[in-house]
């Protein structure tokens, strides 16, 4: 792996990488979504909270089937072919591992000689 950030070879596919990675990221939330609100209808006794958390309920299931449709036509998500799904959790771990192994920052932060003089030592 070339280790330079400021190579643009290494953006190569990196917007796809970004947006499976958001949408994967929103699948989960909206899933956290439904399994918050359902715990909530269980525990809520007044019929107009249950009807609110109802509705709620509903549009959080329905969110979650279209961002999972969505990842699913453009191939971000595969639950139907868990092999397919596993090569690409894979990817995933070894880009991530790849990222995290670049050295974004340099060894010396010092910022000693980088702004002007303070008034003080004029």
């Amino acid at each position: 792996m070339n280790h330079d950030y400021l190579d643009p070879i290494n953006s190569l596919n990196m917007p796809e990488l970004a947006d499976m990675t958001f949408a994967m990221d929103f699948l989960i939330r909206a899933k956290e979504g439904v399994r918050n609100t359902a715990v909530a209808l269980t525990e809520t006794v007044t019929p107009e909270a249950r009807a609110v958390l109802r509705k709620q309920l509903h549009q959080a299931i329905s969110l979650h089937q279209e961002i999972a449709q969505l990842m699913i036509s453009k191939k971000w998500f595969h639950p139907y072919e868990l092999n397919e799904q596993y090569q690409l959790d894979q990817l995933s771990a070894i880009n991530t591992i790849q990222i995290g192994q670049m050295k974004l920052f340099p060894g010396d932060t010092s910022r000693k000689g980088m702004f002007d003089r303070t008034p003080d030592e004029h």
